[in-house]
């Protein structure tokens, strides 16, 4: 099976790329070929095809691609009706399945009813990300019906690796915990959650590839370990080896000192959320995540103290989160009231 990756090297798409070439898979990647070093950086995997072009900028990616066909088409970095449009364009009559990688943030929020199923409505008032990611879905359903166009959507929620750390805040929050400083956890806490290791998601998405059931078709794919967000803080405490220092803060109270902030909390992770997934597993029937966070909090503490370089701190998310505190605990910007 030949398939093209537009990305192919970020959290979520990293994983499934190695999976996919170590099942065989003939896999191209199409990228900018801007080399990135640093430390998040992911390569390709060996064995992949790489071709530089730029995806949004439509002469550069028909340069690249020149005559090629391929089995499969995934765009991993197609963000808006906009971006869906043009690889419509580009890849009909070329490709027999195209995947968009649209997001389980859009589905309805408030979310009317748990779990979660691929049928639930998409509806997201807070975040423009969602609203822009299912005004992909529904260009791209519409090419579907009334253009033949071999269209899959495929929603993934909070899915990490080991340099993503899901805390508010991220490695800035993760240093705040060594420093013996408070972190901020939004709400009371108690609000349901699900953590989905990158590893864990390939194993259902590469499973879609080629598939012709999933054919106008839209799956989530997430973990069935369901944690509060106290526990998700908990849980990294403790494979950092340090002690919890929490202040709970309302989401529109975080929203008011950082409106992007609040976009993703109030559009997203403010809400509980448990995920059915047993659309996916019914068309991948060996899908099954077995890595619980206790285990990916570990990944991410060893890779964020293997090097000195990853443990940066962003002053103006550092400053911030003490400001909240101070505002809502009384806490001075020391972190030691």
């Amino acid at each position: 099976m030949k398939v093209l990756f537009i990305g192919g090297t970020g959290v979520i798409s990293s994983a499934c790329a190695r999976l996919a070439v170590a099942q065989g898979i003939e896999l191209w990647l199409l990228n900018r070929g801007q080399a990135v070093h640093g430390p998040t950086s992911r390569p390709a995997p060996e064995g992949a095809r790489l071709l530089h072009g730029d995806i949004r900028d439509g002469e550069s990616a028909v340069r690249a691609l020149g005559g090629a066909e391929f089995d499969v088409v995934v765009d991993w970095v197609a963000f808006t009706p906009e971006h869906v449009e043009a690889d419509i364009e580009l890849f009909q009559g070329r490709t027999g399945q195209y995947v968009f990688i649209s997001s389980a943030s859009a589905y309805h929020k408030p979310i009317g009813s748990l779990p979660i199923t691929e049928s639930t409505p998409l509806y997201n008032p807070y975040w423009a990300y969602s609203r822009a990611k299912a005004a992909g879905e529904d260009r791209l359903l519409h090419a579907y019906r009334e253009e033949g166009f071999p269209a899959t959507i495929v929603r993934p929620s909070h899915t990490y690796d080991r340099t993503k750390v899901p805390l508010l805040g991220g490695c800035t929050a993760l240093a705040r915990m060594r420093r013996g400083k408070p972190v901020v956890i939004h709400g009371d806490g108690t609000s349901l959650w699900v953590l989905t290791h990158h590893e864990d998601f390939a194993k259902g998405f590469v499973g879609l590839l080629g598939n012709p059931r999933a054919l106008g078709e839209a799956y989530h794919i997430t973990s069935d370990e369901v944690l509060t967000w106290n526990q998700i803080y908990a849980l990294v405490a403790q494979a950092a080896g340090v002690e919890l220092r929490v202040v709970h803060v309302p989401s529109d109270g975080i929203a008011a000192f950082d409106a992007e902030m609040g976009a993703g909390l109030l559009g997203d992770k403010a809400h509980s959320v448990i995920f059915d997934n047993t659309k996916i597993k019914r068309l991948v029937p060996g899908f099954v995540a077995t890595i619980p966070f206790c285990q990916g909090a570990r990944e991410m503490l060893a890779w964020y103290d293997a090097d000195l370089a990853r443990q940066v701190v962003d002053e103006r998310v550092d400053q911030l989160l003490d400001q909240i505190v101070a505002a809502y605990a009384g806490i001075g910007p020391g972190g030691t009231g």
